[in-house]
């Protein structure tokens, strides 16, 4: 983990039919989500934790609208950009997002 992170695990980012695996982190200043292979275009991303408006438990889809998984969150910025992980323990991450 780098230095300052509070919590990092595997996920997987998912934008419509498109996905990536990768590594997701948190520290107490912003979320970082870095891709196994950039090459998809699917990050790294990087929000300020002040920009987070909401996160909330999502569904994750396989073909971006069969409903594979429960564990998954959605992250809402104040400028309405979203985005979405299937992650282990979400409950935990909503919880860790929330604060």
């Amino acid at each position: 983990m780098q230095q300052g992170t509070l919590k990092s695990s595997t996920a997987t980012i998912q934008n419509g039919v498109t996905r990536a695996d990768g590594q997701f982190s948190v520290s107490q200043y912003g979320i970082c989500f870095k891709p196994f292979n950039e090459k998809l275009g699917l990050g790294p991303y990087n929000v300020e934790r002040a920009s987070i408006a909401k996160v909330e438990k999502c569904v994750g889809k396989g073909a971006g609208i069969l409903p594979i998984t429960s564990d998954a969150i959605r992250i809402t910025c104040t400028n309405n950009e979203t985005y979405e992980f299937i992650i282990c323990n979400p409950d935990e991450w909503v919880n860790l997002l929330s604060n």
